[in-house]
């Protein structure tokens, strides 16, 4: 995944609307009526969440008559969870290094 699709999707899980509707979704198909029935928010609004999700690839959906589901899409999610495993052995390595400088340090003073 290029760093333009892990901006956009950080970009969609930075609202907290979103967020929920993503973990809604981990549970299983819904339709935009149901995804926006806990929202306190217009249609229109909502929509635009749902828009937002989909052009970052965390969701896709299905039109059948007037009915839009959507389903979570795991692709990007899973880029997500490598890109910030390298971050986190980064820092592990990192704190490892200070930790035995550290600990080499205090062994000379004493």
């Amino acid at each position: 995944m290029i760093d333009a699709d892990l901006d956009g999707v950080f970009h969609a899980l930075s609202d907290p609307t979103r967020r929920r509707v993503v973990e809604r979704l981990s549970q299983g198909p819904a339709t935009t009526s149901d995804l926006a029935r806990p929202f306190d928010m217009a249609l229109p609004s909502f929509t635009q969440h749902l828009s937002v999700l989909e052009r970052s690839g965390l969701v896709t959906s299905q039109k059948k008559g007037r009915v839009r589901t959507y389903r979570l899409a795991p692709q990007p999610l899973e880029a997500v969870d490598t890109w910030l495993a390298a971050r986190r052995a980064l820092w592990t390595r990192r704190l490892d290094q200070l930790d035995a400088f550290l600990y080499d340090l205090k062994e000379q003073q004493t």
